[in-house]
């Protein structure tokens, strides 16, 4: 069997309409909001009886998803959002953009925060990563050709 394509990338927050309103302010479109609980969902994530708030927000070529999730129960039991760029795990999420200032300039709106500094790399890119809803760790990148 043959690998199809990457479904979605899943981040877990306190706040889920802060973060969707934070999202579709970076160009993805809600796709849909849908509540997951019972016993089913538990066999497959192992957390047995959960009830959980998802956001389905889509990239705008279609291609890509974010999957937020608000858990009810079971009770989160892990904090990773001040967690340096290079800690062990799932860390951060990178999106392509179109414009980095302008971009940056309406997430910081949003409450973003640039972490370093918008570097250029190899003519080819301006990168920069910054802390978005929670925290949350997310790449920008403009492609320079």
């Amino acid at each position: 069997m043959v690998l199809k394509r990457m479904d979605n990338v899943g981040i877990v927050v306190e706040e889920l309409g802060g973060a969707i309103d934070f999202f579709r302010e970076l160009g993805l479109e809600l796709e849909g909001r849908a509540v997951i609980e019972g016993e089913w969902a538990g066999r497959v994530t192992g957390l047995g009886n959960q009830h959980v708030e998802i956001a389905m927000m889509r990239t705008p070529d279609g291609h890509s998803r974010l999957e937020l999730s608000r858990f009810l129960t079971p009770p989160v039991v892990a904090d990773h959002r001040n967690a340096p760029v290079n800690s062990l795990g799932y860390l951060r999420v990178m999106f392509t953009v179109d414009d980095i200032d302008e971009t940056l300039e309406r997430l910081r709106a949003r409450g973003a925060q640039l972490v370093g500094e918008v570097v250029k790399y190899n003519d080819a890119y301006q990168l920069c990563y910054i802390r978005g809803p929670e925290g949350l760790l997310i790449g920008l990148a403009q492609e320079l050709s």
